[in-house]
């Protein structure tokens, strides 16, 4: 079978690697990276650090609008289709490359097999459930994470070719956290930070939260931003916080003296499972980073109103928080002593790779 992948962002990439490995046993796989993210941070670590084979087809879309973005990606996805004549196209998540691809192969009559195909936060202001949902509804196997998923699609009538293979991103959690662990044990991470960002004020053994922003919905509103740093910088340990260069040029615009927030350039995969697996808590609006730390039973508070993952907030291990800084400061501090971890029975046993290659391929019999 030749099946046609396409990737474009860090969550992508990660999902990825252990797909491309079962899959290309036996099967010719070809890879598109649209170049959605594109500077060595973002996008080339990923390549290095999880195997994942060279991407036939560099794109190099970068970055714009969302029309400009998405319809240059159309674009070229559908000369590569028109050259290649693919079985089938892969797609993950829930990027603009995903809904392009997903475009491109529908209008061709090419099946489209959609990776976390049945999340949903119900809040359509986010252009990440405006492309899951479009996505869904042209692919041709719907690839769920979790039961969750599976009964989202239920519920908006999708119920053929549906089925749920557990969560890929846990297979690379399993993988790689150990390798992580012992890279950057006793205090080795944080001689890298310091080599790739110059200045960084954090002792070997001393306790830290990790964070990250980059939805546009918190980014782009001023108010909102320094409600987040505001709280960040009133916690009792240092907060890590990586962030994308746009969102270092809003915080920059600012003006804000940031002395408990250490920022940092952006970081590889192995660094990240390292932080994650070490904070004391994560203080998110990523998806991908709630359920890693759910995966390694560290804390999380999301500064979002709704999830896609509603599976993590169990418990109360994971909580939402709204943008207020006495409301961020609260969760972070709430008493985690009457908590017991949930396991991550929602997400699979750690072989969702090979059940979504077996899908794929029992579809194509």
């Amino acid at each position: 079978m030749k099946l046609l992948t396409i990737v474009g962002a860090r969550p992508q990439f990660i999902k990825a690697a252990p797909f491309s490995e079962k899959f290309r046993k036996v099967n010719e796989e070809i890879l598109i990276h649209t170049g959605q993210h594109y500077d060595k941070n973002m996008s080339n670590i990923f390549f290095e650090e999880l195997n994942i084979p060279k991407p036939d087809y560099q794109l190099s879309i970068g970055s714009g609008s969302h029309g400009t973005q998405t319809g240059a990606m159309l674009t070229e996805i559908e000369k590569v289709i028109l050259k290649e004549n693919p079985d089938g196209i892969l797609v993950y998540g829930d990027t603009n490359s995903t809904l392009a691809g997903a475009l491109a192969a529908s209008k061709l009559h090419i099946p489209v097999f959609h990776v976390e195909a049945g999340l949903r936060s119900y809040n359509k202001l986010m252009p990440e459930e405006q492309n899951r949902v479009l996505t869904d509804h042209i692919s041709t196997l719907l690839l769920c994470p979790t039961k969750t998923a599976v009964e989202n699609l239920k519920s908006e009538g999708l119920v053929e070719n549906v089925i749920n293979t557990g969560d890929i991103m846990y297979d690379v959690v399993l993988r790689n956290i150990d390798f992580a662990e012992t890279k950057y044990n006793s205090g080795a991470f944080i001689s890298e930070l310091i080599s790739e960002n110059l200045v960084f004020d954090l002792e070997v053994g001393e306790k830290f939260y990790l964070s990250t922003i980059h939805r546009a919905e918190n980014t782009d509103a001023p108010n909102k931003i320094i409600e987040i740093l505001q709280a960040l910088e009133s916690l009792d340990y240092k907060v890590i916080l990586p962030i994308h260069p746009r969102t270092r040029k809003i915080i920059n615009e600012l003006s804000m003296e940031l002395k408990n927030v250490l920022l940092i350039n952006p970081v590889g995969y192995l660094m990240m499972l390292y932080l994650t697996k070490n904070a004391e808590m994560v203080i998110t609006d990523s998806g991908g980073l709630q359920k890693e730390a759910y995966f390694l039973e560290t804390p999380c508070t999301t500064l979002r109103d709704q999830t896609e993952w509603i599976e993590t907030l169990e418990n109360g291990w994971n909580v939402l928080s709204s943008i207020n800084q006495n409301e961020i400061i609260k969760h972070v501090k709430r008493d985690l002593n009457c908590y017991k971890h949930p396991q991550p029975k929602h997400f699979g046993d750690g072989n969702a790779a090979e059940n979504i290659a077996n899908a794929i391929l029992e579809w194509r019999a």
